[in-house]
């Protein structure tokens, strides 16, 4: 049998990361350097583009929506969810991978 995805887990985790930087967004006690990667990589359609990446290489849209769903109901998470605009960020990472509804059912 041939793992078509050799690098799977890689990607899981660097979908998590992406995810979680993206939501958390940036700290007030952020250097000049965190400050202007933040301006440079910190856009919905940069973090999009890195997740379709990750699920070219085997990472599920499930996954994506589970990660997404577990950032939001976890309590682990609860802190991170208390940043400003983390929730917006959220949504929007949801929009983009959620199936659309707009399909008809027979396409």
């Amino acid at each position: 049998m041939q793992n078509n995805f050799p690098m799977r887990e890689w990607h899981v985790e660097h979908m998590e990361k992406t995810v979680l930087k993206y939501v958390t967004g940036l700290s007030e006690s952020a250097s000049v350097w965190e400050k202007k990667q933040h301006k440079r990589y910190a856009k919905i359609s940069i973090v999009c583009r890195q997740i379709d990446y990750d699920i070219k290489h085997g990472v599920t849209s499930d996954q994506v929506l589970t990660l997404l769903q577990k950032i939001r109901t976890h309590s682990s998470f609860s802190d991170l969810l208390k940043n400003e605009g983390s929730l917006k960020r959220l949504e929007e990472i949801k929009e983009h991978f959620l199936p659309s509804q707009n399909t008809p059912k027979w396409w």
